[in-house]
């Protein structure tokens, strides 16, 4: 299920320009409708669930339906952001509540390094085939346009 707004909880980012989801999501589907000042899922059917939205909102406006490996049916998931980790409350069926916390990122916004300190056999970021190939594609070399 995708990504959806309570707008009782919505507060448009109070007014501002771009709201958090809308900054945050990598499909760009999130956005401000203007004359209500709150944010809405424009193409919920492209959501693939990441749940950046949901973590990121102020007001805890922005929900979606839980994984089932951690979340049976039926129940609901709310995360909690804090500076350091991301507080998460899972309320089941029957009432019962499980929290669990994780730490978030602490590096600064922009200098993460691409490999992340690992090696990945090439100097070629930037390269449009993949680590293992032409070896995986069964062939001697990967077609390209000719320059």
């Amino acid at each position: 299920m995708p990504s959806f707004v309570i707008v009782e909880k919505c507060d448009g980012c109070k007014a501002l320009d771009k709201t958090a989801c809308q900054h945050i999501c990598p499909n760009d589907l999130m956005v401000l409708n203007k004359d209500l000042m709150k944010a809405y899922n424009r193409e919920p059917e492209m959501c693939w669930e990441c749940y950046n939205c949901v973590k990121i909102c102020p007001t805890q406006a922005v929900e979606v339906r839980g994984y089932a490996d951690f979340v049976p049916l039926g129940a609901t998931v709310s995360p909690l952001r804090s500076s350091d980790s991301i507080m998460w409350t899972v309320k089941f069926r029957n009432g019962t509540l499980k929290r669990f916390k994780f730490p978030i990122r602490t590096t600064q916004e922009g200098s993460a390094v691409p490999d992340g300190g690992f090696a990945t056999g090439t100097d070629d970021l930037k390269s449009p085939v993949l680590f293992s190939e032409p070896a995986s594609s069964g062939m001697a070399a990967i077609p390209g346009l000719m320059k």
